[in-house]
């Protein structure tokens, strides 16, 4: 797909909509292959008075909020720092900048110097193959509530401003009223947008924007392993469900919002009048007629951070699995432990929607030390230190630390998920699904059992 797909006359205007950090890195490694950039002065990316990722300034709690008013989409009870034992933000080298507090408000643990600024302060460059006259983009952060998703957006946003990129920061659900207000206030960039780049189809915010514009290029970028489901159901014609919803009977909201969803499902169609394109990392198969496929393999950020120091210990990933009702907390306990015994793990990278709670029993009865990264983890791994082996359960990383740490030597291993492990009220495809996950993963070593040896 041309990023000069506009009208003649004037460059392509492209709208990003992105609710998750690891949706706007896809954002970022897309614009850069396309060579798109912002041919305008860029707005501030987030309210006035939250510090900035690389500059050093001290954030609030919950990745920093000091100038969004209280509420929802603000701090508050919601955004309260992790209670001790603290659960430290992810270190980097030393030269990377001045210290400052925690991600969420605590400070370093044991054997930290304290965290440093996520993202290394760096001059505002265009995307290689920026030409000037190019493509506009704009991207639209759709702020969730979730602390650690906040946080990790907000230095985000600050590494696409300093890529060159235009950020509007939506408090999106910012209270009762705020859909309205965002919605309102995007109806007239949604209509003139000659592109629509989004991270979740299925996403209901999304999925209600898509409504309202004329684009004729709408682009799906990663937003995980989800992608894979969203490509076999739009090829099957099925209603958009998340894969782990899956089987559930639909509830009073999901029939109220049906006709919306069957309506963004058929803009996600494509035809001789709207084209789709979908830029992903993972193995998709089974495309629809019509809809074009761009691999991703990372080039923005094997271009802008690394190589990193490998150390000769194990790294392990977490996941969020037992939050989304998948797996049993006491099952994926006993896993973790048996699975950093067996390899010698020293650290666990939290996923960004894992809960304290679970945190802390982690840190409690595994020894791990637990690392709530302030980035992707493809951005964290690639700037360093990183194990020599990173473990990791059926999930997103299996498919895309292999190509961030491209040449590095690091070895990415999966454990498959027991169906013991599973809950009773998970979906009946939960198992076929994360089996399909490790399996089509590429370049990584699969663990026969996470039993000690």
């Amino acid at each position: 797909m041309s990023p000069r797909a506009g009208q003649a006359g004037h460059p392509a205007r492209t709208l990003a909509f992105v609710e998750s950090p690891v949706q706007l890195l896809n954002v970022l490694e897309w614009a850069h292959l396309h060579g798109l950039h912002d041919t305008g002065p860029s707005g501030p990316a987030v309210p006035s008075g939250s510090g900035r990722a690389g500059s050093g300034a001290p954030l609030g709690p919950g990745g920093g909020d000091p100038g969004v008013p209280g509420g929802p989409g603000g701090p508050g009870p919601a955004e309260a720092a992790v209670p001790t034992p603290a659960l430290p933000a992810q270190p980097g080298p030393a030269h990377a900048g001045a210290a400052h507090g925690g991600h969420d408000g605590v400070g370093p643990g044991p054997g930290h110097a304290g965290p440093v600024p996520a993202v290394p302060a760096q001059g505002r460059r265009l995307p290689a193959g920026a030409v000037a006259g190019g493509a506009e983009l704009t991207v639209v952060v759709l702020s969730p509530t979730d602390p650690m998703t906040r946080g990790q957006l907000r230095r985000m946003a600050d590494l696409a401003r300093d890529e060159g990129y235009r950020v509007r920061w939506e408090e999106a659900r910012g209270g009762t009223t705020a859909p309205f207000h965002t919605i309102g206030g995007l109806a007239g960039s949604l209509r003139r947008a000659d592109r629509i780049v989004m991270g979740d189809p299925f996403s209901r915010y999304v999925q209600l924007l898509l409504t309202i514009t004329r684009a004729r290029d709408l682009v799906v970028v990663d937003d995980g392993t989800a992608t894979m489901e969203f490509v076999a159901q739009l090829a099957r014609g099925e209603r958009l469900v998340r894969w782990h919803r899956k089987g559930g009977r639909p509830g009073a909201r999901d029939l109220l919002f049906a006709p919306v969803s069957s309506s963004a499902r058929r803009r996600l169609t494509p035809s001789d009048r709207r084209r789709v394109e979908v830029f992903s990392s993972m193995p998709v198969t089974d495309v629809p007629d019509g809809v074009t496929v761009t691999a991703n393999d990372f080039a923005f950020t094997r271009a802008r951070f690394g190589p990193p120091r490998i150390t000769q210990s194990a790294d392990l990933v977490g996941t969020s699995l037992v939050e989304t009702g998948v797996v049993d907390g006491d099952r994926y306990v006993e896993a973790v432990r048996n699975l950093a015994k067996a390899h010698g793990a020293t650290r666990y990278f939290a996923h960004r929607r894992e809960s304290a709670e679970k945190l802390h029993r982690l840190a409690a009865e595994t020894g791990l030390e637990i690392v709530r990264p302030d980035l992707p983890l493809e951005l964290i791994a690639r700037r360093g230190p990183i194990g020599r082996t990173i473990l990791s359960f059926p999930s997103t990383v299996v498919h895309t630390l292999p190509l961030a740490l491209a040449g590095t030597g690091v070895r990415v291993a999966v454990c498959d998920i027991d169906p013991t492990w599973l809950t009773d009220g998970a979906s009946p495809r939960a198992q076929g699904f994360l089996s399909g996950v490790t399996g089509t993963a590429r370049d990584v070593h699969r663990l026969a059992a996470v039993s000690p040896a």
